[in-house]
């Protein structure tokens, strides 16, 4: 009996080794650069314009536009962008929202925040290219490579999109201390021309989508059927209790991610070059190596495991920050209290990844993809949202301990769920989707 492609387990060096791969790469750095510049770097300059930090952390959680990026991910499976047709679906797409988050940069740089409301919406402009260039990313990941490759990607694509963090974060706040925050901006949108370039020489998947000729059929493709696959297959209590996991396991990690960390540092005495130096450029480092052990561990003990141990030890390592509220200015502290939370961030990537990429239909996979990332971070984000407000009546440590308490409900569901998806821990599991 011979064997399918699906079947066969290509070895470790040619999933690596494949273009795709190395394609992943550079958009996974595409997608990592205009998101902290829209967050948590855009932090430190409203900042240093004696912004408030009420107001910090709302103008700073425009990054929960991310967070709907599921609301028009049909558009990118069901019409082509006119003008960039010619690229094919994905990549039209992907240059069309590169091209968006590069002119939205110029805007912030030429605006300033000293002429806030428009710069706020040059802000919103950034992060809806951004996530729209996720969806696409996403989108050609998944019909780049069969699903035995899909791993080879995730970790290139995170490798990328760690080091577009880096250049956002620790190259922005270092230049930051020496040029103006505009030309900082500037050259940001300028780095983008390198994952333009990728989209340009990059091959398009071989997969046709067939265009609805009518609005009726589009919505009924596009919108509704997405939705109700997910509780026809499933079941309405199984699907709603999954729903509700999703929900709640990654509040922890997205609640420090919006704008209040910025001033959080730099109100605990740490400099931007070392913030810089220590969160962006080491952090990052230890993020890495935290997502390459996090896929051995989804390989080795499969996702539930993984996933369990990923969700308590991300979710309680907030509570490290309590220990810099008590060590204001020490490095040491500083550089320990980072190592665990970037460790345990990087390490739940990718069993995150891979539960909600099984509970896909591959019929739909852009926008069940789409809606199922975007709802894992939504309630971490709203939580960010009003993070000023809660710092500014009860202090940042109550904020810390708030954000950690989604871990005992996730938990018991995560253990509660196991049971039902068990199946997805087999070694064929990627084959029967």
């Amino acid at each position: 009996m011979s064997k399918t492609d699906a079947d066969v387990k290509p070895s470790v060096w040619r999933v690596f080794a494949q273009p795709a791969a190395w394609t992943m790469l550079f958009f996974g750095f595409s997608s990592g650069l205009p998101f902290l510049l829209v967050a948590g770097t855009l932090a430190y300059w409203l900042k240093e314009n004696a912004i408030e930090i009420r107001d910090i952390t709302m103008i700073a959680s425009a990054g929960m536009t991310y967070a709907f990026k599921f609301l028009w991910a049909p558009l990118l499976d069901h019409w082509r962008m006119p003008g960039f047709a010619r690229l094919g679906q994905r990549r039209g797409w992907l240059l069309f929202a590169q091209l968006g988050v590069v002119l939205g940069l110029f805007a912030m740089a030429a605006l300033t925040p000293a002429h806030l409301l428009p710069f706020v919406v040059a802000t919103l402009v950034v992060a809806f290219f951004g996530a729209t260039q996720d969806i696409a990313v996403d989108a050609y990941r998944i019909e780049i490579a069969p699903l035995n490759a899909q791993g080879a990607l995730v970790a290139t694509y995170s490798l990328g999109y760690r080091v577009g963090l880096m250049l956002a974060g620790a190259l922005a706040l270092i230049l930051a201390d020496h040029v103006a925050w505009r030309f900082v901006y500037c050259t940001m949108a300028l780095a983008m021309a390198i994952p333009m370039i990728a989209t340009l020489v990059a091959r398009e998947p071989e997969v046709r989508h067939t265009l609805p000729t009518r609005w009726r059929d589009a919505m009924r493709e596009g919108v509704i059927d997405p939705f109700t696959d997910f509780f026809r297959r499933y079941g309405w209590s199984l699907a709603l209790v999954t729903l509700l996991f999703i929900l709640l396991f990654k509040i922890p990690e997205q609640a420090t991610i919006g704008g209040v960390m910025s001033p959080f540092y730099r109100d605990m005495g740490f400099s931007k070059t070392a913030i810089g130096a220590i969160t962006k450029i080491y952090g990052v480092a230890i993020g890495i190596v935290g997502v390459f052990i996090g896929g051995a561990a989804v390989a080795r003990f499969g996702i539930w495991r993984s996933l369990l141990v990923a969700i308590v030890c991300c979710g309680a390592s907030n509570l490290l920050y309590l220990l810099l509220i008590s060590h204001q200015g020490d490095l040491t502290v500083l550089t320990a209290v980072i190592s665990v939370e970037n460790f345990t961030l990087g390490f739940l990537g990718p069993p995150t990844v891979a539960f909600l990429s099984s509970l896909v239909n591959r019929r739909h996979t852009a926008t069940q993809y789409s809606l199922l990332s975007s709802l894992v971070n939504l309630p971490g984000k709203i939580l960010g949202f009003f993070a000023g407000g809660i710092v500014a009546t009860t202090g940042y440590g109550s904020y810390f301990v708030i954000t950690v308490l989604a871990i005992v409900p996730a938990t018991a569901l995560c253990l509660w769920l196991w049971s039902r998806f068990r199946h997805l821990d087999e070694p064929d599991a990627c084959n029967r989707t």
